[in-house]
């Protein structure tokens, strides 16, 4: 597992233009992150990994046998408002599948693929190059955001400028 140190080694060996807040107190909600650091709720990103369940082109055995399709999950992250809602449909339609085909991931799959645990993954330095969308709506505001860093005690402060050149999102809109 990830920790902010691999965090921070990221961001010195990339030279982001970003700052880890450590120790900022307990902040499992967006308003209580949100508080800890006196800005308003929708300064507080949440990064979130999607899974797109596509039919595959090839056809596995069992399928031959069962009717089933085989389905492979393509993982892609999130980043948006902390407090918005998500709509899947914007999702769907980016991958080309029907709305229930888009699934948070569990979170041992978030481990595996990002490095970092649900709830505290920051929006750059994965273990896994994952594709990124961003909602358009950061884009617009523009100016500070906070995201996780990496821990529940931990957030990462950058410039919505520096999280787009450093993620080299999708930029669409997202939240509702």
């Amino acid at each position: 597992m990830r920790t902010p140190d691999d965090l921070q080694r990221f961001i010195d060996q990339n030279n982001i233009d970003a700052q880890l807040l450590r120790n900022i107190g307990d902040t499992p909600t967006v308003p209580a992150a949100a508080a800890a650091l006196n800005v308003e709720p929708d300064r507080i990103l949440k990064t979130l990994l999607f899974l797109a369940q596509k039919r595959s082109l090839r056809l596995c055995a069992n399928e031959a046998r069962s009717g089933e399709p085989d389905v492979s999950p393509t993982p892609f992250i999130v980043i948006s408002h902390g407090e918005r809602r998500v709509g899947k449909r914007p999702l769907a339609d980016r991958y080309g599948v029907g709305i229930k085909r888009i699934k948070l991931a569990p979170p041992d799959v978030v481990l595996r693929l990002l490095g970092y645990p649900a709830g505290g993954v920051p929006p750059i330095g994965h273990r896994t190059a994952v594709p990124v969308l961003l909602d358009s709506s950061l884009v617009t505001l523009g100016g500070l955001f906070y995201g996780g860093g990496g821990d529940d005690k931990t957030m990462l402060r950058l410039t919505v400028e520096e999280l787009v050149r450093v993620a080299q999102p999708h930029i669409i809109p997202l939240s509702a």
